[in-house]
């Protein structure tokens, strides 16, 4: 069976039709020209569907503003589905799985409705050189064009659209299983799009300010960045005696969600001057001062994570307080 969004015969597709692993071109937010190119799976992933359905995706990066840390992490960052369903018209809800997982995908892009999916990323060649058949890990999907028989699978991961086939389609939508193995359902989402809402876009009556105020209304009251520098410079011994295997684990979700949680907020505030709010473009150079150290941090903990010894301290500080400087003038802004 051959299922593609663009020739669905109930509702069609919010995609357009020819749409091609070959072709697509990613969005600029995800440009290697940038500090950080990605952030995590699923805001990757929401920047480029939104783009590849016609929309802007920076309105929704409200979230960057609202981001903290707990402690031990940083937020990892989402694309809230109420902001997706007030700026753009798509509703995400959670999928009850009853039946072998690859039937609802099917069965959704008949419905002209997308789906998000979890898969290993072992099956995913767009991972090549880091979980690409060598390390099994969870990671989001939204399928564009399954073809059952050619076992053949398009779909968006990441900073990109791809497409993976033969075995890598059996193992991925785990149809190549061990007799007696039992695995669990992954978390599926129904993503069903408002074509009005979406043509419509995010300024209508003010509904991106209204998003980028309620995320400012449950900011982080301190300063996220001063306490993540605090747990860091405690974190310098440990990530010395536990070597470089650790350190990625502990670096994803501490200074890289960190820093390009910042420089999307510096996209997002260029974007709101752009949308008539005089002087929120005055927070994007913090912000990206943010982003730029927590890169710069990483680099001297990869260091201590070949047993060197390094002082993060004032780059640290230096971080708090740009992002202090960023968020103080997206407050005046508003």
């Amino acid at each position: 069976m051959t299922v593609n969004l663009s020739a669905t015969p109930v509702g069609g597709s919010p995609l357009p039709a020819d749409l091609d692993p070959a072709t697509y071109r990613s969005h600029s937010l995800h440009s290697s020209e940038r500090t950080w190119s990605e952030t995590n799976c699923y805001v990757d992933l929401w920047i480029e569907l939104l783009h590849a359905m016609g929309a802007d995706p920076t309105p929704a990066l409200a979230f960057a503003l609202s981001a903290g840390f707990d402690g031990r992490q940083w937020d990892f960052v989402k694309f809230q589905p109420e902001d997706l369903r007030v700026l753009y018209g798509v509703d995400v809800s959670e999928m009850n799985i009853w039946k072998p997982f690859g039937e609802h995908l099917i069965e959704n892009m008949h419905d002209g409705v997308l789906s998000t999916v979890e898969i290993d990323a072992f099956y995913l060649p767009d991972t090549d050189g880091t979980s690409y058949g060598r390390e099994h890990t969870k990671t989001t999907i939204v399928p564009t064009a399954i073809d059952a028989d050619a076992r053949r699978l398009d779909y968006f991961h990441n900073a990109g659209l791809f497409r993976l086939e033969g075995d890598d389609f059996d193992g991925a939508l785990a149809r190549s299983l061990a007799p007696g193995t039992v695995a669990l359902p992954p978390y599926v989402e129904r993503v069903v799009v408002d074509r009005d809402a979406l043509a419509a876009g995010p300024e209508t009556d003010d509904h991106d300010l209204q998003v980028v105020r309620a995320h400012l209304e449950r900011a982080d009251a301190g300063n996220p960045v001063e306490r993540l520098g605090e747990r860091v410079v405690e974190d310098v011994a440990l990530i010395q005696k536990a070597g470089p295997d650790f350190f990625h684990l502990w670096s994803f979700g501490t200074l890289r969600q960190c820093g390009s949680t910042a420089e999307l907020a510096a996209d997002l505030a260029e974007y709101l001057e752009r949308r008539g709010v005089a002087g929120a473009a005055a927070a994007a150079e913090p912000f990206r001062e943010v982003a730029s150290g927590a890169k710069s941090v990483q680099f001297r903990m990869a260091r201590a994570a070949r047993g060197r010894d390094v002082d993060v301290r004032d780059s640290m500080a230096g971080m708090a307080a740009a992002w202090q400087r960023g968020m103080d003038a997206v407050r005046s802004a508003l």
